[in-house]
């Protein structure tokens, strides 16, 4: 028997031969056509060589490309397990000419590979054309040698390919294998086509002309080849079998399947196994590929078909989760062919093991309920809308669960009704929401949402791609258009983009076409939580509701701000360890060239303190380690060790990140919730430096710093002043401190010494006073002393005073001390005089001369000062006029 595996190698090697370039399958999610949720046809990745805006790999290619068809009009989830070729996930065989050869090497390729490499018997191949494709009914008569009753002309659009509703587009070729005639059904085109005898194995499309807006069509100048062979179908084919479930993959898988639950795929439980075995391929390919579970989006559509699997799994009677353990199985059949599955086999059995007991625990709530509403349905009934609704608001089970449920009780749900109950819920939330104080403009937020439901966030696995524009508002009102020069507010179905939200600060970057639309994106925020906006302002072309546009995250920019946001992690970490299990983040800013970090702590932080904590973070970076995320329930993941984080309000599910190395316990340097963007691993942040740390209330410290480029930059900016410092005091870099102590020992010996000097000009007299006033003289029978010093320290006024009452034995001294155009003024009264004068009167008269007010102290020593240095000679002669007039 052929294995599926050799038929996969086998196709791209007989292309690879013929010239081919062999292209890798491309990610589930597309990069490059914002319509479509998942890749869902082998084209899709080169779709943007088929319409010239990229190059293609070369002129010709081959694939085997990763499909799921499980959401908007591709939606095989419903069939999958009840009958032969549905899937949720498929492979696409296609080979590729762009331009380089067309219709005949195209049906020469197919036949030659089916009838001579693979030998299946050409008796049972029948093609198709499309009615008016002369060209192609001909050559399938002369390279294939097949009867005309074989070439089957259908006029209908099965038969011709569109990119859309311009563009390319041509007749198809399609190949059918005939299964035999002990199955029911006819060849393509008779009326009973839709059986199961006659299946299509490939189709060829022949892009040859170009759709033009007024329905006319023109011929392509390099026509092109576009081929799609589901491998699932051929290798039952070549396997001998009718059905694809009973190929060598799925018989391994379900094999898998039966001997975990100890039941076997008979006719009662083939179609959960065969479910099981499907959607394990589906859920597996889409987290390898960056999809997590979530309740928007890609991430819902993958909690739903992991959801089926799991409610199958219940059915089969699975005791403990099941989907987890058949991972392993999955791995060794397709790893190979696929080393991203290999990568992240830990990634999804934990969150496959992790979904599926959160899910356990609803599906018995759920189930509960369902039994007692139904109890006295009879076959042919339906659910009300209204318990379905329940079912799905309360224990987030899901509709179509709801419905699949019932379906073999041969029960329906009233879906109308279903939906009633769901608008009457959006009501009451736009009644609270208007009544919760946002900004009035804000509330076309909420329309937009409401009616295009959240933004697909791509920013986590990717910085570019292509987006529809399902919106444009400018002044708080929805616009259609805008143009060049006009500052907008874009929301696009899905971007790259992150809004601001949790301390990180939103993206920037562009918006463009390849029209000519230039726009600048300066900064996305996040409205209502679940939509990201791009504020922007246009600089050439014009924009309108519906174009697809291409979104580029300045990388750079992006970088840096991953840097920094996975540095608060990892000193958070340090500052625990450093400090103690109580602090906690009270607040953070993640910027692009710095970052803050808020942090609970009583008191500031030693030299030492920060010096180990940014030791510690800076040992981490160097260790290099990769950075993980796991999606969890908050609850799960708090248990698992996580920090929360200050500020953030968690949904039932988090993103978990973990980084640093593993401690005793097993754990992660760092196990945080957080919803940010950040390195892939952390040598990425490059280097850490702490440049303050200050309070910022009661209990609460702050630290800034900077990671990367902006911390080197920082780093020899001080060192340029060190060797400035250096070269002014003819030292060398070494010495400088050493250097600059003894410097400022002898600048303070230096002071000290002139404090002195002026304290001996003081009490030596003359320094300072004028001729008018008499350092020691007797007036009013009292003996008085008055000076005015220049630069004299106002601490030392007092202990001038001391001395000179002391010189005096009896007597008033009063000393203005001028520095920098102010004046401290005092005086002093010997004991035996202070029954007749105050000290204190006497200050305030030399204050008020001064331009000052008041002064203050005792009978014997009084203090005070004015801004009006420049009249303290005339506050020495206001005291002695003072003393005249008292004695008179």
């Amino acid at each position: 028997m052929t294995s599926t595996n050799d038929i996969r190698r086998g196709f791209l090697e007989y292309f690879a031969g013929a010239g081919h370039v062999e292209v890798p399958s491309a990610p589930l999610v597309p990069y490059n056509d914002p319509t479509l949720m998942f890749v869902n046809a082998g084209m899709v990745p080169f779709k943007n060589a088929f319409t010239g805006l990229e190059k293609p790999p070369g002129p010709t290619a081959a694939s085997s490309q990763k499909c799921v068809r499980a959401g908007g009009k591709h939606n095989d989830l419903d069939n999958v397990g009840y009958t032969a070729r549905h899937h949720t996930f498929f492979e696409m065989l296609g080979n590729f000419s762009f331009g380089d050869y067309f219709k005949e090497q195209a049906i020469q390729h197919a036949w030659t590979l089916l009838t001579k490499e693979w030998g299946i018997d050409a008796g049972r191949l029948t093609a198709t054309v499309y009615h008016t494709d002369d060209e192609a009914f001909d050559l399938w008569r002369k390279i294939a040698g097949l009867p005309e009753e074989r070439i089957i002309r259908i006029p209908t659009s099965d038969n011709f390919w569109s990119m859309g509703d311009t563009g390319p587009c041509g007749p198809c070729s399609e190949i059918f294998y005939d299964h035999g005639d002990h199955i029911d059904g006819g060849p393509p085109g008779s009326p009973n086509e839709d059986g199961d005898r006659f299946v299509e194995i490939w189709n060829l499309v022949f892009m040859q002309f170009e759709q033009q807006a007024d329905g006319s069509r023109a011929d392509l100048p390099r026509p092109s080849i576009d081929t799609g062979m589901g491998l699932e179908r051929i290798a039952a084919v070549m396997q001998g079998v009718h059905d694809n479930y009973d190929t060598d993959t799925f018989n391994e898988l379900i094999a898998a399947s039966e001997s975990l639950t100890g039941v076997r795929a008979d006719s009662d439980h083939q179609a959960s196994h065969r479910v099981i075995a499907d959607h394990l391929r589906s859920t597996s390919f889409l987290m390898a590929d960056g999809v997590l579970p979530s309740n928007e989006g890609r991430g819902y559509v993958l909690r739903r078909i992991m959801r089926r699997a799991m409610r199958h799994a219940h059915l089969l009677g699975a005791a403990e989760p099941l989907m987890y353990r058949l991972v392993p199985a999955l791995v060794t059949e397709m790893g190979q062919a696929y080393p991203e599955l290999v990568r992240a086999q830990p990634l999804v059995e934990e969150t496959l093991e992790r979904e599926e007991s959160q899910f356990r625990r609803t599906l018995e709530k759920g189930l509960r309920l369902l039994d007692d509403a139904t109890a006295s349905m009879n076959e042919g009934d339906k659910l009300d809308g209204e318990t379905a609704f329940q079912l799905y608001d309360t224990y987030g089970f899901p509709y179509d669960l709801t419905e699949d449920a019932l379906r073999s009780r041969g029960l329906d749900v009233d879906r109308a009704g279903f939906d009633a109950a769901m608008e009457k819920q959006k009501a009451a939330a736009r009644a609270a929401w208007k009544g919760s104080g946002e900004a009035a403009d804000s509330e076309v937020w909420f329309d937009i949402a409401e009616r295009e439901g959240a933004t697909e966030f791509t920013g986590y696995t990717s910085t570019s791609g292509e987006g529809t524009v399902v919106a444009l508002v400018r002044d708080g009102a929805e616009i259609a258009s805008a143009s060049e020069g006009e500052t907008v507010t874009i929301l696009t179905n899905q971007t790259p983009f992150y809004g601001e939200s949790g301390g990180q600060t939103g993206d920037a970057g562009t918006v463009s076409t390849p029209e000519g639309l230039q726009i600048s994106v300066k900064d996305t925020s996040k409205p209502l939580g679940r939509l990201h906006t791009h504020s922007s302002t246009i600089e050439a072309g014009s924009i309108a509701v519906g174009d697809t546009v291409h979104l580029e995250v300045d990388i750079e920019r992006r970088d840096r701000i991953r840097a920094n946001h996975s540095a608060t992690h990892l000193l958070h970490a340090a500052l625990r360890n450093r400090l103690g299990g109580h602090v906690t983040q009270k607040g953070s800013l993640v910027a692009d060239e710095r970052f803050r970090f808020d942090f609970s702590h009583p008191k500031p932080l030693s030299d030492e303190d920060i010096a180990a904590v940014e030791a510690e973070v800076n040992a981490e970076i160097r260790r290099n380690e990769q950075v993980v995320t796991r999606l969890m329930s908050p609850d799960d993941a708090v248990e698992a060790g996580a920090l929360a984080l200050f500020g953030e309000k968690y949904g039932e599910e988090v993103r978990v990140l973990s980084m640093g190395g593993l401690g005793e316990d097993g754990r992660s340097y760092s196990v945080e919730l957080c919803g940010g963007t950040h390195v892939k691993a952390t040598g990425d942040i490059g280097i850490f430096r702490i440049v303050s740390e200050s309070a910022v209330s009661s209990g609460v410290r702050r630290i800034e710093a900077l990671t990367g480029e902006a911390a080197r930059k920082w780093l020899v900016c001080r060192e340029d002043a060190l060797k400035s410092i250096a070269t002014t005091i003819k030292a060398a870099p070494d010495e400088v401190g050493e250097r600059v102590a003894a410097l400022v020992d002898e600048r303070k010996r230096l002071e000290k010494e002139l404090a002195e000097a002026r304290r001996q000009l003081a009490l030596g007299g003359g320094g300072g006073a004028t001729d008018e006033v008499s350092t020691s003289e007797d007036v009013a029978g009292v003996t008085f002393s008055g000076q005015v010093v220049q630069g004299l320290n106002p601490k030392d006024l007092r202990s001038v005073l001391d001395e000179a009452k002391q010189s005096m034995g009896s007597g008033i001294a009063a000393i203005c001390a001028v520095n920098d155009g102010k004046a401290a003024f005092a005086v002093a009264v010997t004991d035996d005089l202070t029954d007749k004068f105050d000290a204190v009167s006497l200050v305030r008269t030399g204050v008020e001369i001064l331009g000052g007010k008041g002064g203050g102290g005792r009978a014997d020593m009084a203090q005070g000062g004015g801004p009006d240095g420049e009249k303290a000679q005339d506050a020495i002669v206001a005291v002695r006029e003072s003393l005249i007039e008292s004695a008179a």
